[in-house]
């Protein structure tokens, strides 16, 4: 961890911009020269000078863990965009909270040609009591940190566990009566009290769900039973995919222990003995519920919280007839995963505009909390004509499972302006004339001239040779055209266009509940996405979702009892692996996507 170079207090800046300046040239020569205004020295200043902001440092406060047990230790960030007024005071904390150890850290990086430079503070603290403790904002200087609140909860686990034990694991799952596709957070925790060598755990598994593992391992100290343990923790966000009881299977550590002893034949200089060492956790059953009733939806969305937001290129009250603004539209879903989050742009191109949507970004985000689903939608707009044009209102229901209550996330209705841009005023045609006036309106004069004769002659000379060596190169083109390859249509767009058909023609199928249909255009979309002939060749190049879904169609279609088949499920995991699929790929390009305007 590298240590913190701060720059000089508020007090000394102007200090440390002359001596900067220095290095270039002298300021005292310069304002002594009577040619130099000393307006344009301090602007030869700024070119020179690093710039230095006066405003105040916005520093925010994080811990990698809430809630925390009352004999665990966690982490307590502060993090500065720029150099705060001075250091940090952390007397306030010494009310709530033992501190352990203290590191800084500063990091410098340049993006764009723009600089950015923040600073870390991170504390190991230990809490004094339980409850729903506050921390304090934390001066710097002037410049003051955010409070934060955490909740600390009496050491109430592992009250019968055998503290004899050399390593042991923990596991459990929140919530563990879920509704289907809502987010179930899973933590394992290794206690251990000795040295390990090499360890391996395995990861959780559960039938008919979704596994995302959620940022690294945290490390921190403990006390169970009054004996010390070294923590590592990890946690998972399970989506399952079905309603009923599920278990999660024991997770199984298998870990090398390294021994006091030594061989007493080598000596010495002999290596440690290990002894290898195999652990079992517990199982634990999820009873995972159905949609609620109280949920009228269209599309089912369960989540923590949820966002939907809308951003515009430009002030949409004053936008040019026939020039495009762009309108962007943002849905943040926590605890949700991204093909949950259906579609938002509803809006068709008519009279009055023209709509052009763009490919949608989708972006997932893991932190210690769970997933959060971002969803990201452009649409250029276009106006046909001048005048107030309203928008419809977009309206996006989700469950909260929080409260447990469908809520209806809404951006109103939006009225944009239209304006006539300068010089754009519509003219008419004049009406056409007929031969007859034509020709009755030419000016009799100068008609028949030789002069007026030469000039005409000449111009058509001119035409008529132009024209002959035009049909002469189309005659050519004609005659070598049979020796030319005929352009086809590339073999990505083919692929493209066919893939977005059964694309289609499956939804139709699982929109009317229709098995047969649904095969048929699953078929025919693993044929050009993945060259495989069966069901099961597409679910196993399938993520767990989509592949329970279709091997359930399979045992529909095939099974010796016919059996009722809904294909709303199968086309939601069809969607959600498309989407998966695609944020896979985009972050493997590393490439931003590329936008029609």
């Amino acid at each position: 961890m590298t240590s913190l170079i701060n720059l000089p207090s508020k007090h000394h800046k102007l200090d440390y911009i002359l001596s900067s300046a220095r290095h270039f040239f002298s300021i005292k020569q310069l304002f002594q020269t009577s040619k130099i205004s000393p307006v344009f020295i301090l602007l030869l200043l700024a070119l020179f000078v690093p710039t230095l902001s006066f405003a105040a440092a916005q520093i925010t406060a994080t811990v990698d863990r809430n809630p925390v047990s009352l004999e665990d230790s966690f982490e307590l960030t502060f993090t500065a965009n720029k150099s705060p007024d001075d250091d940090p005071d952390f007397a306030p904390l010494d009310q709530d909270f033992t501190i352990l150890g203290k590191s800084q850290s500063s990091n410098l990086s340049l993006i764009n040609g723009k600089s950015s430079r923040s600073i870390t503070w991170t504390l190991v603290v230990i809490p004094k009591h339980p409850g729903n403790i506050t921390i304090p904002p934390i001066k710097f200087g002037k410049d003051t940190s955010q409070p934060l609140e955490i909740t600390v909860s009496q050491q109430a686990a592992n009250k019968n566990v055998d503290t004899d034990q050399e390593l042991f694991l923990e596991v459990e799952a929140s919530p563990e009566t879920p509704f289907i596709q809502a987010q179930v957070l899973y933590t394992v925790r290794l206690y251990r009290k000795v040295d390990i060598a090499q360890a391996s755990l395995t990861d959780p598994e559960l039938a008919d769900a979704v596994i995302e593992k959620l940022g690294e391992d945290s490390n921190y100290n403990t006390q169970v039973n009054g004996v010390g343990y070294l923590v590592t923790e990890r946690k998972y966000a399970i989506f399952p995919q079905k309603s009923g009881s599920l278990t999660i299977k024991p997770l199984v550590l298998t870990a090398q222990i390294a021994s006091n002893t030594r061989s007493r034949f080598n000596g010495f200089f002999n290596p440690q003995i290990a002894k290898t060492k195999r652990i079992e956790s517990k199982a634990i059953t999820l009873e995972v519920k159905v949609e609620p009733s109280v949920f009228t939806g269209k599309h089912w969305l369960p989540a923590e919280q949820l966002e939907l937001s809308q951003e515009w290129s430009e002030d949409f009250q004053q936008i040019k007839v026939g020039e495009p603004i762009t309108r962007t539209l943002k849905v943040r879903a926590k605890g949700s995963t991204i093909g949950a989050v259906s579609e938002i742009n509803a809006l068709t191109s008519d009279e009055k505009i023209k709509v052009y949507p763009d490919q949608p970004t989708l972006k997932e985000e893991k932190t210690a909390d769970g997933v959060i689903a971002l969803r990201e939608e452009k649409v250029a707009i276009i106006p046909s004509q001048a005048g107030n044009i309203t928008l419809p209102a977009i309206e996006l229901p989700w469950f909260n499972t929080q409260s447990g209550k469908m809520e209806i996330a809404r951006i109103p209705e939006t009225t944009i302006t239209a304006i006539s841009a300068p010089g754009t005023e519509v003219i008419s045609t004049p009406p056409q004339l007929s031969q007859e006036n034509t020709v009755s309106e030419q000016p009799n004069k100068g008609i028949g001239t030789p002069e007026v004769s030469i000039q005409q002659n000449s111009l058509w000379m001119w035409i008529s040779l132009f024209l002959g060596l035009g049909w002469l190169v189309t005659f050519l083109y004609f005659i070598n055209a049979r020796n030319l390859p005929k352009l086809q249509p590339t073999t990505d767009n083919i692929k493209h266009d066919r893939l977005d058909d059964s694309s289609k023609r499956l939804k139709a199928a699982c929109t009317n509940n229709e098995a047969q249909a649904a095969k048929s255009a699953l078929l025919d979309w693993g044929r050009h996405k993945f060259n495989a002939s069966s069901l099961g060749d597409i679910a196993d190049q399938s993520d767990a979702r989509l592949r329970d879904e279709i091997l359930t169609l399979n045992q529909v279609i095939y099974g010796k009892e016919t059996l009722p088949w809904e294909g709303k499920k199968l086309f939601q995991a069809f969607t959600e692996n498309k989407a998966r699929t695609q944020l896979a790929s985009r972050n493997e390009d590393g490439l931003e996507p590329l936008y029609r305007l």
